[in-house]
């Protein structure tokens, strides 16, 4: 699926761990190199292997990523089965699907965003102190890059909060989103509990079924910021990937960039103003049994910007009291027609996998089959 691109040379002399490193102790992310006068990408977000023979664009005449509308959910109960069966239907075929008219005010989205941007561009010194690559940490701040391996960077630099379930207190919250982090967080919750039900339903489970396993325990929130690229067509905002837990809620702004692979193309999602983009993990995938489909996907740089977008995942994390449940198909799914597709894990073994040994472009799926 990947194939080699034209790209800057690997030169001989060329040091990638000095390189990130000085990037590292800037402290000031991407948005630094671009204020300092950037015209040129430093050699450590150059991709060269960029995926550019499968087709990419708008989608081909009659396909459309589904838009499912939310309205009556909770007070229709026809509406409420045909959301189910269009649930059922866009998480079949696409693992992906935009939602709209969900319950959180766009005045909630807008800010959202907006808090993401006055975080990015406060003075550098008010980001400095959050920046960090300790995983033991709630809060913090950095730069998409991988210090242990040869993986190259990503145009972003990225707030990272984990929300649920042991919150941090407020004031580890950087004050410029710090009161809409907490409400958007809030109505995130609310609505991933609703999705779950549904989900459980349109799996034909008790609706609490999802929700009493822990897949809404969790909440890990990455607020997104990619300033304008010099170069965008030699880099990436992020590299094809499926996401690792078990659904993700997306809020993104209006720049686009986002790209879905759907029967082998790259698929733009054009962003769709107040709607939020749901799509499966990897973790679903694995309890559905192969049922719904965890969806690879990417995202461009850009010659403009900023890009803002805040990502939501729901996804148990490796904590004592949780780290050793057992996740496997459920079941309810499986029969003697329709056999387990893959062995039980625990998130510890899956994060080791996907996360230690890089797993970019190749799903890890694959390794957790019988």
């Amino acid at each position: 699926m990947v194939v080699t691109a034209s790209a800057a040379p690997a030169e001989s002399n060329y040091d990638r761990k000095s390189e990130l490193m000085a990037i590292d102790r800037s402290k000031s992310g991407i948005k630094g190199l671009v204020d300092a006068g950037l015209a040129k990408l430093p050699r450590v977000f150059v991709h060269d292997h960029l995926d550019l023979q499968i087709k990419s664009g708008p989608p081909p005449a009659g396909v459309h990523i589904p838009v499912i509308d939310f309205a009556g959910v909770n007070t229709d109960s026809t509406r409420r089965a045909e959301i189910i069966d269009e649930i059922r239907n866009a998480c079949t075929k696409w693992g992906f699907f935009q939602l709209v008219n969900h319950g959180i005010p766009v005045t909630t989205l807008e800010e959202m965003i907006n808090g993401i941007r006055r975080f990015n561009e406060q003075d550098p010194e008010a980001k400095e102190q959050l920046y960090s690559r300790e995983e033991s940490k709630k809060v913090t701040f950095n730069t998409k890059i991988d210090m242990s391996q040869a993986l190259a960077a990503y145009w972003r630099d990225t707030l990272t909060c984990v929300m649920a379930p042991n919150p941090p207190v407020p004031e580890e919250i950087p004050e410029a989103c710090r009161d809409i982090l907490l409400d958007y967080t809030n109505n995130v919750m609310d609505l991933g509990h609703t999705l779950f039900e549904l989900l459980s339903e349109s799996l034909g489970l008790n609706p609490n079924h999802l929700k009493d396993i822990g897949c809404t325990e969790g909440l890990y929130v990455m607020g997104h910021y990619s300033p304008a690229c010099p170069e965008p067509e030699l880099t990436m905002g992020t590299g094809i990937h499926t996401d690792s837990g078990f659904l993700t809620v997306l809020l993104q702004d209006q720049i686009g960039g986002l790209q879905v692979l759907h029967d082998n193309q790259w698929i733009d999602v054009t962003p769709i103003p107040g709607a939020l983009i749901i799509n499966l993990g990897d973790l679903l995938q694995l309890i559905s049994n192969d049922k719904y489909i965890s969806v690879y996907h990417r995202v461009l740089a850009r010659n403009i910007g900023p890009r803002i977008s805040i990502a939501s995942f729901f996804r148990t994390f490796i904590q004592p009291e949780n780290a050793l449940r057992m996740y496997g198909p459920i079941k309810e799914l499986v029969s003697e027609d329709n056999p387990p597709i893959y062995k039980e894990t625990n998130v510890v073994d899956y994060f080791k996998f996907k996360h230690v040994k890089g797993v970019e472009g190749t799903s890890a799926l694959a390794h957790f089959k019988l």
